[in-house]
């Protein structure tokens, strides 16, 4: 297995985020950087380097109540948005995203015949391994709370039959296109292009191709992306659908909540979907500032 040792910054961050999830309210930035064992200032620059923004103003976005906000503020409407057809304003235009699934056919052979490439990635969310066949990136999960051997193990169990290949360079265009670079205020990149290839059942794939249109910043909830595939009654099936979603980031199924404003689960752990809600509402709210 590849050497997954996080550098630095991201130990650092890691670190703050696991005392960040278990206090009982926000943490004063002293308080935080004594836990950690560095000068405020230092652990202050170190934070924002990595995350994008002020520990304070993350441990806003974290919260439970953020999510109920999103939710009576920031609903995508997708039912409204699909008749509507005002979906450029989602994940498919915004991204320079173009997507093609595998038809019921090749996806019933379990993957026989595919070549899957994979490689493991540094992302601002930990570790990420990141798979895709020529056709596109087919699979992306994130190991921090799961650990390397078991993502690794879930996501190629979906595709037994297929010939998996390490090859993290061939794949490099396409990751360094989807996640955010750095010290970078963009969500992805988006001076390039990369595509997607889901490979799933076609309920699965409407349920995916949903999620692709909430727009970054955006939630919704299980029940309006039943009702925005035509199946308003099958709000259980959307769920399992959404958690069995291969291509997570790029896919947000991190952007499904409940009905109520819970977060609801993720499959990459609960930490992983609050930090990625974070991170896109930090943005979201960023541009909204600037324009």
């Amino acid at each position: 297995m590849t050497d997954l040792s996080p550098p630095y910054h991201y130990q650092v961050i890691r670190r703050a985020l696991d005392i960040i999830d278990t206090s009982k309210g926000p943490m004063a930035l002293d308080d935080l950087a004594r836990t950690m064992g560095m000068s405020p200032a230092h652990f202050q620059r170190t934070f924002s380097q990595w995350v994008g923004i002020s520990p304070k103003r993350y441990q806003q976005y974290l919260t439970l109540d953020h999510a109920r906000w999103l939710l009576a503020n920031r609903s995508s409407l997708l039912e409204t948005a699909l008749s509507s057809g005002l979906s450029g304003s989602g994940r498919l235009h915004d991204l320079f995203l173009t997507w093609e699934a595998m038809t019921p056919g090749e996806y019933a052979k379990a993957g026989e015949g595919l070549q899957i490439f994979w490689g493991w990635f540094e992302s601002p969310f930990g570790p990420a391994i990141v798979m895709g066949t020529e056709r596109g990136i087919c699979g992306m999960g994130f190991a921090a709370e799961m650990g390397a051997e078991a993502t690794f193990r879930d996501l190629i169990d979906r595709w037994p039959k297929a010939t998996f290949v390490e090859d993290p360079m061939f794949l490099r265009p396409w990751v360094d296109a989807a996640f955010p670079q750095q010290n970078s205020d963009v969500t992805p990149n988006q001076t390039r292009d990369y595509k997607l290839f889901l490979i799933g059942a076609p309920f699965q794939i409407k349920v995916w191709e949903a999620l692709l249109r909430i727009p970054t910043g955006h939630v919704s909830t299980y029940g309006e992306i039943a009702s925005a595939i035509g199946s308003p009654l099958a709000v259980r099936a959307v769920g399992t659908a959404v958690g069995r979603n291969p291509i997570s980031w790029l896919i947000p199924c991190h952007r499904a909540l409940r009905k109520g404003g819970g977060l609801g689960g993720y499959h990459w752990g609960m930490p992983v979907k609050r930090a990625l809600l974070a991170w896109e509402s930090a943005r979201d709210d960023a541009r909204h500032t600037e324009s």
